[in-house]
């Protein structure tokens, strides 16, 4: 099987000659710099020439920013700059940049999913990711309460906005997953109540996924935390998995795969076990088997690799990897 046949298939329930092998969420800035110290190769640029040299699968990002015509790290845990529908629509011209250049990038991207060398997959940024990064936790969980008009018409505003690219998106190359950017899970379960995803996140799924589904894109939702409770909101408006599964935060993805058959997982893989030796590495992966067997699982590190984790453990977390999947 080829990568592209080999995803779709895990995703699909289906038997595979192997599971991927891939980390979803690359490495932290620390880690790539104590690595280079270890003796990873100081030509290694990108991310992507990183997971090439450590024989991982090809699979290749591209995030469409809110904020910026670049991939970056927002930042969404702090204060924002919008308390009111004024504050917003005073910063909206600045918003929702132009990913043209991206997006003519994915061309040859294209011809090499279209061959099965590459999985491509894109990020669109979701309906509470997007408003706690304009207005901070704290303003976001009251305006729930007291400004629903304003989240509103920023989900629309995003709404149009992500239709946009996805437009733009099939004249170049249509991948084969997307993923929905919210981080709208925590240790303890959901930042927000049902009845909330309900009104102000459920109504644009309901436009975002069935043309992802219509583009034969498989649709997935990154939020970190505990997952658990959310999971059959996210099942009823269509999507069909999500990613990293925490296991610090408690996520057993046995107990969902027993009460949702059906639901797509990537990640679990506990980051903390990875400088703890091999049998503590190994110990894990036995853990993740019976998931493994279950279909629609692709194991891997549940938040990036940590930057204590030396270049001979990751070396010794691939190794397994390879023999596991």
């Amino acid at each position: 099987m080829n990568h592209v046949e080999r995803f779709r298939a895990v995703m699909d329930f289906k038997s595979v000659d192997r599971l991927p092998r891939w980390e979803w969420a690359m490495w932290w800035d620390r880690t790539i710099e104590n690595w280079k110290q270890q003796g990873l190769p100081n030509e290694l640029d990108t991310v992507f020439d990183i997971h090439e040299y450590f024989g991982l699968d090809p699979y290749q990002q591209f995030w469409f920013s809110t904020t910026d015509d670049t991939i970056c790290a927002v930042q969404h845990h702090v204060e924002g700059p919008v308390s009111n529908m004024d504050d917003y629509l005073r910063l909206r011209p600045k918003l929702f940049p132009d990913h043209g250049r991206a997006i003519e990038s994915m061309r040859p991207w294209s011809s090499r999913q279209a061959a099965g060398n590459a999985v491509v997959w894109i990020t669109l940024e979701g309906y509470f990711w997007f408003p706690r990064t304009l207005m901070g936790f704290t303003k976001l969980s009251l305006a729930f309460y007291d400004q629903p008009e304003l989240l509103h018409q920023i989900n629309q505003d995003l709404t149009d906005y992500n239709l946009r690219i996805l437009e733009q998106v099939e004249k170049a190359c249509v991948p084969t997953f997307a993923t929905v950017a919210e981080d709208m899970s925590y240790n303890n379960g959901p930042m927000l109540s049902e009845q909330h995803f309900d009104e102000f996140i459920a109504p644009y799924y309901r436009r975002i996924v069935p043309r992802l589904r219509e583009m034969d894109i498989i649709p997935l939702v990154d939020t970190d935390g505990d997952v658990t409770k959310m999971v059959p909101w996210l099942m009823r408006e269509g999507i069909r998995g999500a990613l990293p599964l925490e296991r610090q935060a408690g996520v057993d993805g046995m107990e969902l795969r027993r009460q949702y058959p059906k639901f797509c997982m990537i990640g679990h893989f506990d980051k903390m076990v990875m400088d703890r030796g091999e049998q503590a590495v190994r110990d894990e992966f036995e853990r993740l088997v019976p998931l493994m067997r279950s279909g629609g699982f692709i194991p891997s590190v549940d938040h990036q690799t940590p930057p204590h984790v030396t270049m001979n453990q990751y070396h010794d977390y691939l190794r397994l990897l390879k023999e596991y999947t």
